[in-house]
């Protein structure tokens, strides 16, 4: 058994580090996609995409599903905003609470994005088999488990 102490951290065999670098390639690429042809960011497209399936979350909702920090939430809801693809609503009962929902234009950018991120997903997929693709998605469901053993990071029904 080794000693704590003694044991060397390798970044290139450490799941974590391996994990991010990965995710933060995947991002990269796709993110780059969505600049190029729609001039919105990385930040931008998770909140249109989180509201693209669930329109009428709060700010704090948002930051939830997507797990981006509520200044970075805010920063790229403003934009958004300003740029006209997403909409917000004061709640009339608690006016601390708004909706974010996307504008018309803002569903045609989603609408325009959705097949671009499909088939950047099958070209990653293309890489695996069917078995190992299903896999990959047990494994990525169980690692989340243990990550957040407290919420459903993917799923998000509604109770």
């Amino acid at each position: 058994m080794n000693d704590a102490a003694g044991d060397t951290l390798r970044l290139d065999t450490f799941l974590p580090f391996r994990l991010s670098v990965l995710s933060n390639a995947v991002s990269r690429k796709i993110a780059d996609m969505y600049e190029r042809e729609f001039d919105i960011s990385i930040w931008q497209w998770r909140i249109l995409a989180v509201l693209g399936e669930n329109d009428g979350l709060t700010s704090t909702e948002v930051a939830g599903r997507t797990l981006m920090d509520k200044p970075a939430v805010s920063r790229a809801t403003a934009s958004l905003i300003e740029r006209g693809l997403v909409t917000r609503t004061s709640d009339s009962v608690d006016r601390r609470k708004s909706a974010l929902r996307l504008s018309d234009a803002g569903r045609e950018v989603y609408d325009a994005v959705i097949p671009r991120a499909l088939a950047y997903e099958a070209e990653l997929m293309a890489a695996l088999s069917d078995e190992e693709g299903h896999a990959l998605h047990a494994l990525l469901t169980r690692l989340a488990e243990i990550a957040s053993p407290d919420r459903d990071l993917w799923s998000h029904r509604e109770d």
